[in-house]
């Protein structure tokens, strides 16, 4: 049975600790905060019950050890985790810490969301053993993973990271340059962005604009992505078309992406206020159980279509057969 190391818990840790587990292998967790293990069971449970609902097959579960320490977590695993709070020195730390225990040829991935791998291994013992892997969450039932490495990461311990992923269902994206907040999260930053523009200008609420994603070119974006929205809207002549239509209007003042709104404590009210309406009572616990069953709604039903992020999955089922 391979072995993972997962360190540090919340969200994103024990839902990297639910996909390895439901893909067989044995998985040590380790987090020193007290609530830690009752996040991870939890997440574990409802990974259990959604995730067998759009794999075919998948190998007997794995076993879920929690570790006493960091060292002990991470002594015999082949792929490590570290999942801490997205803090440099907190991270060089639990680095450092990591790489006097785990063994030369373990993989180390980081779910930081914004800091470069380079950041990560400045003064570490062994640099070219730590890379960025960058998961969205829910872990346990989005595929996508992004890759980073730095110049110092062996093209072979690439190769072997992206197996490892694959090997857990996943379909990691390498990145050969790094940049701040690597590709996603630049992306969804410039949404966010304008959004709260958008609240603080009396322009929408977040109902309004959660409205217009879920209603709108979200579901086109769930199948079709950004380019290849753009290249059917430019019709029969492609995306030359759209470039050449829609190009000009990147010149006109459309939206505030170089500046940033003020989070200033009127912001953050009425934002608060109007996602607390939008809620209408439901809990975090319900919001997330809503999520799941919506996601495993759209991939089976672009599994049926064979689409995207189905496609993705049918050809792990067809890979198993």
């Amino acid at each position: 049975m391979q072995k993972a190391a997962i360190v540090g818990g919340g969200v994103i840790g024990a839902g990297w600790a639910a996909r390895f587990l439901l893909h067989g292998w044995q998985v040590r967790f380790y987090d020193p905060s007290p609530a830690a293990l009752e996040v991870v069971n939890r997440v574990v449970e409802t990974a259990t019950r959604w995730v067998p609902e759009i794999y075919d097959h998948l190998p007997p579960r794995g076993e879920l050890l929690i570790a006493s320490t960091l060292a002990e977590a991470v002594a015999e695993a082949e792929w490590i985790q570290e999942s801490v709070p997205e803090r440099l020195p907190i991270k060089h730390a639990t680095l450092a810490e990591i790489q006097t225990a785990c063994s030369a040829e373990a993989v180390i991935g980081s779910s930081t969301s914004g800091f470069m791998p380079s950041e990560l291994q400045q003064d570490a013992l062994r640099p070219e053993q730590i890379l960025v892997a960058h998961p969205y969450n829910p872990v346990y039932l989005l595929p996508i993973v992004e890759v980073v490495p730095s110049a110092v990461v062996l093209e072979e311990t690439v190769q072997r990271a992206e197996a490892l992923l694959s090997d857990i269902g996943m379909k990691p994206i390498t990145l050969r340059a790094e940049i701040p907040a690597h590709v996603g999260d630049r992306l969804l930053e410039a949404v966010w962005r304008e959004a709260l523009w958008l609240i603080k200008d009396g322009v929408a609420t977040t109902e309004q604009i959660d409205d217009l994603m879920t209603h709108g070119f979200g579901l086109r974006w769930a199948q079709k992505g950004l380019f290849e929205t753009y290249r059917t809207a430019g019709g029969e002549a492609g995306m030359k078309h759209f470039l050449e239509q829609f190009g000009p209007c990147l010149q006109w003042p459309w939206t505030k992406l170089m500046d940033v709104p003020d989070l200033d404590d009127e912001l953050i009210s009425r934002i608060v206020e109007q996602s607390d309406a939008q809620a209408a009572g439901r809990s975090v616990s319900e919001l997330e159980a809503e999520r799941d069953a919506n996601l495993v709604a759209l991939l089976k039903a672009l599994r049926s279509e064979n689409a995207a992020a189905g496609a993705f999955l049918n050809q792990l089922a067809a890979n198993d057969d």
